[in-house]
């Protein structure tokens, strides 16, 4: 399968069976990736919480297995080819998030991104789980305060995870436009993904 574009501030679904595996591409560089998986059928989903104490890190590296709330295998992280700084702890961008940042009005958000791109499959969640923040840049200072910078990833960046089992992927190109989170003067970009 060739890449599929996921257009700038949307989001994206598919179902990925055991043994398959999805490449996400950073195709402009410098742009973050909201990334979900659910079992369907059930409440099942990642989690980021549960896989931070499975793998003892907040940083997921090549090997990593990142579970499910019942702390399940889900997806195997089989490559990175990036910097590696992507973001496990920072809840999605929903519309409450904007109007704390001085929103009025609707904004592009990532929580509606990935309600939008579950919908064709039946699946409404109760809540949006953290999600797995692919290629954000967050940095810790001495004092263990958290700061977001600008992500290192360039154009032709990728991740690739190796389904556990048979799951939903979602994806969203974060359409943070305010803070640093993406690059590009805060514009965000289109991203891409390939299943293998």
């Amino acid at each position: 399968m060739g890449l599929v574009e996921i257009p700038a501030r949307q989001g994206a679904a598919l179902r990925l069976r055991a043994g398959q595996s999805i490449r996400v591409v950073n195709t402009r560089g410098g742009q973050v990736v909201d990334f979900w998986a659910f079992l369907e059928g059930t409440a099942e989903h990642l989690s980021m919480p549960h896989s931070v104490v499975t793998i003892g890190r907040i940083k997921p590296l090549p090997g990593d297995v990142l579970v499910s709330d019942l702390r399940r295998p889900v997806l195997r992280l089989e490559e990175d080819r990036s910097p590696g700084t992507h973001c496990m702890l920072f809840a999605a961008c929903d519309p409450a998030r904007y109007a704390l940042l001085g929103v009025k009005g609707h904004h592009d958000n990532c929580a509606d991104n990935l309600r939008k791109a579950l919908a064709p499959f039946g699946v409404a969640p109760a809540y949006v789980p953290t999600p797995l923040n692919l290629f954000m840049n967050t940095r810790f200072s001495e004092h263990r305060a958290m700061t977001v910078e600008e992500p290192r990833a360039v154009a032709g960046d990728s991740v690739t995870f190796r389904a556990e089992r048979d799951c939903l992927v979602a994806m969203s190109a974060c359409p943070q436009d305010l803070l640093p989170v993406n690059a590009h003067g805060c514009t965000p970009q289109p991203v891409a993904y390939a299943v293998l």
